[in-house]
């Protein structure tokens, strides 16, 4: 059949007749990005194709976007969701094709039949509930889940269209004033605070679509986006007509705050208890048409690349569902919270020091966020800070903390423990003896914010930078950075002399980056240099700053580079294989960068190459750190894996803990802590470790 042409102001002047080996047959629909048609193989196999339209082919922006679409879809493949078979996002039209499978979206099957019955209501929020849980455990947030994007094939629901979906740890900016996502389904922090966008917003969505499936409307219904953003942050829903026995847990995933939302895992528990028997019969769905629909058609699933090159973190409080750790003694309050306990006894090792595992009570989950300063370990959790011996893991104090904490771990600053870098709302400093509060101010609202050089950088929406002394709480400076739009900053523990913050603007082509060095106690520009390639600071040496190239925006680290300011020497040492979604750490002049699929490279810029290249098997693991002998790995199953730092060889690994709570996925790994020749590392089960360093190889 040859192709057909597209009608409307919208539409394709003419379809393409191939993609890639694919002959096109016929148009399934239009989207945002692209044209999705039906399409067959050379042997017959019947895919979805999404062709990107032309207009925006040579836009980097969306190619950016569509390269991330390709990525994510990838990730996900799955039960759930439509298996990417082939993609070509290089394409003069880039195009990516997924299996086609029959059967019509939800918005089609209300719209035509009507409101779902409860049987097959429940059934249905059963089924997404585990795609989400599914997607979310490979690190990707959909933030654009709604009817249309929910196919309903003989086996179950499929969600589809990834297209502005993006790993939780990412920090891939949107866009300031721009929505991202449809509005009567997102959530509250979307429209918020667009850049702390994590799993939880897909939970809230769920809820949304089930008030549609089961209504035939929205909780927050009219016919302006505007008036529905409002009613989303401000009214309660309308889940008049929701069936009785769904209601109440449709309602706890409409919750303003993403903490109060149950995860996908913990909605499929409910939705068990709802029925006696949990039913698995299919949903009814008719053969699905060809007819073009609303907004997005079967796109294939779809990827945005993962990211974190450097140490700063975008993500949701409210997926990280924290343990509260403890210790063998009593507890020093400071917040009002239950004691944590301790419940593994200390292992002593030749060196002395003893192997300890400080763990959570039993309700507990998720990984800790922990870093160390003034002699103790500082571990974050919702709602609280803890203090940990690090000799054997004994708690010291525990400080509850209000708002929203998200995964940064405390740090200390100025001599004080500042346990609100990671959360929004008021800031607060803490005795690192005690616990007890030194002094705490009332903020305005901010966006970023990062401690370096004993000061505190808090990023507005507008590019305003306020620095505030991080041992008295008193403003300093407040005024925009030169050259950089919104500034936000990178810094480096261990950086020798002043130490500086570091904010990148890469141009709107990725062909170059703006480095913007500032004094974190005037806020004056220090240097400023145009380097080339999309650019990412990932470490700061001996006056050298190291960044990779690549990153968060086309998802493969491609090269690393070495640039020293006070000379303006350049060293770019290109990596023989990209590293797929990498994360970086600096030692010295080495730079590990850990990639989503398990690679561990080692990179010596002194010699200018690639020292070796392991393959782990981890998949998205934590940021690399290295004490020079050795390079740590958390993976996500709990592990602490160790490797020979000269000849990249596996030396040992702890045991995996996961725990009752392993269906709480993290949105980023923690990185293990280096301290006095022993590491430390979190868990999902919610417990805190720490093992010597020296000898991996006896884990």
């Amino acid at each position: 059949m040859a192709p057909q042409r597209n009608i409307g102001a919208s539409a394709e002047a003419e379809l393409p007749e191939y993609a890639g080996h694919y002959r096109l047959e016929s148009c399934l629909g239009s989207g945002g990005m692209g044209v999705v048609h039906l399409a067959r193989s050379t042997s017959g196999m019947r895919v979805a194709v999404k062709v990107v339209h032309a207009r925006y082919a040579m836009d980097p922006e969306f190619r950016g976007r569509f390269r991330q679409e390709v990525a994510a879809a990838r990730r996900v493949s799955g039960a759930f969701t439509a298996p990417v078979v082939d993609a070509d996002p290089e394409g003069g039209r880039p195009w990516m094709a997924t299996l086609y499978i029959p059967g019509p979206t939800l918005s089609e099957r209300v719209k035509r039949n009507g409101p779902l019955d409860p049987d097959q209501a429940r059934r249905l929020m059963a089924g997404l509930a585990e795609a989400l849980r599914d997607i979310h455990r490979v690190g990707v947030v959909h933030r654009d889940l709604k009817p249309s994007n929910v196919l309903l094939a003989e086996d179950g629901p499929k969600v589809i269209d990834f297209g502005i979906s993006r790993p939780r740890d990412s920090e891939l900016r949107t866009e300031t004033g721009k929505l991202i996502g449809t509005p009567p389904f997102m959530a509250p922090e979307q429209f918020r605070r667009p850049r702390e966008v994590g799993p939880a917003a897909d939970v809230f969505a769920l809820g949304s679509l089930m008030v549609h499936a089961t209504t035939g409307r929205g909780p927050f219904d009219s016919d302006s986006p505007y008036v529905v953003a409002y009613q989303v942050v401000h009214d309660e829903p309308d889940l008049t007509g929701v069936p009785e026995s769904l209601a109440p847990l449709v309602l706890r995933c409409l919750a303003k705050e993403p903490d109060d939302r149950p995860t996908p895992d913990e909605l499929m528990r409910e939705l068990r208890s709802v029925a006696a028997a949990y039913d698995t019969q299919v949903f009814v769905p008719a053969q699905r048409t060809r007819e073009p629909r609303e907004e997005s058609a079967p796109e294939p699933s779809a990827d945005a690349p993962a990211r974190r090159l450097g140490r700063r973190t975008l993500l949701v409080a409210g997926v990280l569902c924290l343990a509260v750790l403890g210790g063998l003694t009593a507890l020093q309050v400071s917040g009002g919270t239950e004691p944590a306990r301790r419940t593994t006894a200390a292992q002593s090792t030749p060196g002395g020091f003893g192997v300890w595992e400080a763990e959570s009570v039993p309700e507990g989950g998720g990984m800790p966020q922990c870093s160390y300063g003034t002699r103790r370990l500082l571990c974050a959790l919702p709602g609280s800070v803890l203090a940990l011996d690090p000799a054997d893991g004994r708690t010291l104090w525990r400080h509850g903390v209000e708002g929203t904490t998200r995964s940064e771990p405390p740090v200390v600053s100025g001599g004080l423990v500042q346990p609100s870098l990671d959360r929004i709302g008021d800031l607060e400093a803490l005795d690192p003896a005690t616990g007890e509060p030194v002094w705490r101010q009332d903020a305005p609202r901010y966006d970023g914010v990062r401690a370096v050089g004993g000061m505190l950088l808090l990023t507005r929406a507008d590019g305003t930078v306020t620095g505030v002394d991080a041992a008295s709480g008193e403003t300093r400076w407040s005024h925009r950075i030169p050259g950089q739009a919104v500034p936000y900053f990178s810094s480096f523990a261990g950086e020798r002399g002043e130490p500086a913050a570091y904010a990148t603007s890469p141009s709107g082509d990725g062909s170059g980056t703006r480095v913007t060095a500032v004094d974190p106690a005037t806020g004056d520009v220090r240097w400023d240099a145009e380097l080339e390639g999309s650019l990412t600071p990932v470490g700061a040496a001996d006056g050298a700053v190291y960044l990779v190239a690549g990153g968060e925006v086309y998802g493969d680290a491609t090269a690393v580079l070495r640039y020293t300011p006070g000379t303006g020497d350049t060293r770019r040492v290109t990596l023989p294989v990209p590293v797929a979604q990498a994360q970086a750490g600096v030692h010295g002049d080495t730079v590990h960068l850990m990639g989503a699929g398990g690679s561990l490279v080692a990179v010596d810029m002194a010699a200018g190459k690639q020292r070796w290249r392991l393959e782990t098997g981890v998949s998205r693991g934590s940021e690399p750190v290295s004490d020079g002998r050795h390079v740590y790995v958390t993976a996500p199953d709990g592990r602490l894996l160790g490797v020979d730092a000269r000849r990249g060889k596996l030396l040992g690994q702890t045991r995996p803990r996961l725990g009752a709570g392993s269906d709480r996925v993290p949105a980023a790994l923690p990185a293990p802590v280096l301290a006095g020749g022993h590491v430390y590392a979190g868990a999902p089960d919610g417990t805190v470790f720490g093992v010597t360093g020296s000898d991996p190889a006896g884990w």
